[in-house]
C-alpha cells in the first residue's frame, strides 16, 4: 500500500518546519495547516448526531435530490466497487447499494460520523455490505488502483490540502475508474446568490444555535462553502491531479455542483 509523498512524520526537519509555519483557512479565519484537521474534526464531532438535519438546513432539503443525481451520473452496476470518502453517515453508500452497485468502502476521518453510519446500516440490515475505515482523504489507507469509482460528497471543502486529496483519488482509482465530487459551489443566478448568502450567514447559524445548540459549527460550515474553489477553478485542480474527461453539472442554480472525471 503506497502513501502519498507529501508531508508525513518521517519528513525532513525542513519539511516539518514548513508544515508548522504554513497557514490555511478555517472558514474565514486563518489557522496553521497543522491545526486545521483537528478543528474540522471538532466541528463534525459536534454535528455528527444532527448531520442529516445539518444537510437539510444547509440545502433546504434538496441534498437528497443532489445525491440521487450523483448516483444517476455514476450508474452503479453489479460488481462495481466504490470508495466513498468523507461519507461516514452512509448516505452515498446506501444509495449505491440500492442502485445495484457492488461492494462499498467508506473512509471518514471522524469516528463519530462512522459510528452513526454503522448504526444506520444495522437498522437497514446491510451492516455486512459496507466496510468502514477511519482515514484521511489526504492519505487514504487504501491500496493503489483498488477501486472502480471514487465518490465524495460535502467533504473536500473541509480538507487542508485539496490538491493532495485529489492526488489520492487518482492513486486509488483503477485505470478507467470514475471520480465524482458533490460539493456546495458558486451560485450562478444573480438573485439566487443574494438569497442564498442571506440564508447561509443570517438564518443558518441561528438555526444551528436553536436546533443543534451549536452556532459556531454552522457558521464555519457556511463560511467553508465560500472558501471552496468555484466550479471552473476546481475543474482545473482536478485536471492538475491527473484526471481527465472532466465535466461539471450545476445543481439548483449552482448552489451545489457535481464534478466528474476519469483516470485515463
Amino acid at each position: 500500500m503506497s502513501k502519498h509523498p507529501g508531508y508525513h512524520p518521517g519528513a525532513s526537519p525542513g519539511d516539518r518546519k514548513d508544515h508548522a509555519r504554513a497557514t490555511t483557512h478555517f472558514g474565514f479565519r486563518r489557522v496553521r495547516e497543522a491545526d486545521k484537521a483537528s478543528l474540522v474534526r471538532d466541528v463534525f464531532d459536534s454535528v455528527a448526531p444532527n448531520y442529516d438535519l445539518m444537510n437539510d438546513l444547509m440545502s433546504l432539503g434538496i441534498h437528497r435530490l443532489w445525491k440521487s443525481a450523483m448516483m444517476d451520473w455514476l450508474g452503479p452496476r453489479l460488481g462495481m466497487t466504490l470508495l466513498d470518502v468523507g461519507g461516514g453517515t452512509g448516505d452515498i453508500a446506501f444509495r449505491f447499494l440500492e442502485r445495484g452497485g457492488g461492494s462499498v468502502t467508506v473512509v471518514d476521518v471522524n469516528q463519530d460520523m462512522l459510528a452513526h453510519g454503522r448504526a444506520r446500516a444495522v437498522d437497514r440490515g446491510i451492516a455486512d455490505s459496507i466496510t468502514w475505515i477511519t482515514g484521511d482523504a489526504e492519505d487514504l489507507p487504501i491500496a493503489d488502483t483498488a477501486t472502480d469509482a471514487y465518490t465524495t460528497a460535502f467533504c473536500l471543502r473541509n480538507v487542508t490540502r485539496i490538491e493532495r486529496a485529489l492526488a489520492e483519488a487518482r492513486r486509488v482509482l483503477k485505470p478507467g475508474g470514475r471520480f465524482l465530487c458533490l460539493e456546495f459551489s458558486r451560485v450562478a443566478l444573480p438573485v439566487l446568490d443574494k438569497l442564498y448568502d442571506a440564508w447561509s450567514f443570517k438564518v443558518l447559524p441561528e438555526l444551528g444555535a436553536r436546533v443543534a445548540d451549536d452556532r459556531e459549527a454552522y457558521q464555519y460550515l457556511a463560511e467553508s462553502i465560500r472558501q471552496f474553489p468555484a466550479q471552473d477553478a476546481f475543474a482545473k485542480m482536478i485536471a492538475k491531479a491527473g484526471l481527465g474527461q472532466i465535466k461539471v453539472r450545476n445543481l439548483s442554480g449552482g448552489i451545489a455542483a457535481l464534478h466528474s472525471a476519469w483516470r485515463i
